[in-house]
């Protein structure tokens, strides 16, 4: 639940950080070959407050291949949730649904940074 300051609770924190961690696992035992010999990194996780819902937020690196990369994602979101219910079935009773993100803050920085030295 959320408090009157908008802010996610203790549980939701911690199913989305035990989430990220093991989300980050998956991506990396698959290997680079397997998303278009792109590095992908779990960048955050948000958790709706019934924990049935989860946002994942992953940056790809090269961007310039981001959509093919979040296209297999998304082919495969429900395998990954398959395998993060192995992962995590001792902490929820219900693995929550996964909606995948691309997380392009690392191209903002970068264009912010490009126009600062103009």
């Amino acid at each position: 639940m959320k408090n009157n300051t908008g802010e996610e609770s203790t549980r939701q924190l911690k199913v989305a950080r035990e989430i990220q961690r093991d989300m980050a696992e998956i991506i990396r035992s698959k290997g680079m070959g397997h998303f278009a010999q792109c590095m992908v990194t779990v960048s955050k996780v948000r958790v709706s407050p019934d924990l049935s819902y989860a946002k994942i937020y992953i940056s790809i690196f090269p961007s310039s291949k981001a959509q093919e990369v979040m296209d297999i994602v998304n082919s495969e979101a429900k395998v990954y949730r398959g395998e993060l219910g192995r992962l995590m079935a001792k902490q929820l009773r219900i693995i929550p649904e996964l909606a995948f993100f691309l997380d392009d803050s690392l191209d903002y920085v970068e264009h912010i940074e490009e126009l600062l030295k103009k």
